[in-house]
């Protein structure tokens, strides 16, 4: 798993940079509709779905190289539902950001203990996975609070997750550099 995670470093940094740039969006335009934190959400998720997916296809020799590819299928498959349906209520897209964070946390989670059996102390992955889980519960928990108000709970968790990711591509790119396991990009 460490060969899988620290040659795709780069995939990891751009889902940190999507994240944040998401977040980002969210906060500066507060009182945009519904539809359009639809239409932003639902590009989040289709592109760290889709970075995410390719990663796995690109390393499927690797072992566990399925638990990406489910993480990557299921942020598609989230984007996907936003987008087919944009008139969807505030609480049914609150539920489906909710376990889509969840699902992801979880899938996170499991890398990261794959992960720690190959690096010693690495736990930036779990703690972005426990981001996630955490994220989720607290959509669940108080769906009263409306859609309007979790525009402000989505834009910081993208961000935080996107610190997470940077940090932990780093860190990943630091450990390929001392090992001597170069790897480029495809196409680069």
């Amino acid at each position: 798993m460490a060969t899988l995670m620290t040659s795709n470093w780069w995939s990891l940094l751009l889902r940190g940079l999507a994240a944040i740039v998401f977040g980002i969006l969210v906060i500066a335009f507060p009182g945009a509709a519904l539809s359009t934190f639809v239409i932003l959400f639902a590009a989040y998720a289709l592109v760290d779905g889709v970075f995410t997916i390719i990663a796995a296809i690109r390393n499927r020799q690797q072992e566990r190289w399925w638990v990406h590819l489910l993480e990557g299928i299921v942020s598609v498959i989230a984007g996907i539902l936003a987008i087919a349906y944009p008139g969807i209520t505030a609480l049914v897209m609150l539920y489906i950001i909710a376990f889509w964070a969840i699902l992801t946390g979880v899938f996170e989670i499991w890398a990261a203990i794959q992960l720690r059996r190959e690096i010693e102390g690495e736990f930036w992955l779990g703690l972005g996975g426990a981001l996630s889980i955490l994220f989720g519960v607290l959509l669940i928990l108080f769906p009263g609070t409306g859609i309007l108000t979790v525009l402000w709970l989505v834009a910081g968790y993208a961000i935080a997750f996107g610190v997470v990711m940077i940090i932990l591509a780093f860190r990943l790119r630091g450990i390929q550099n001392q090992s001597g396991m170069r790897q480029t990009p495809a196409g680069a």
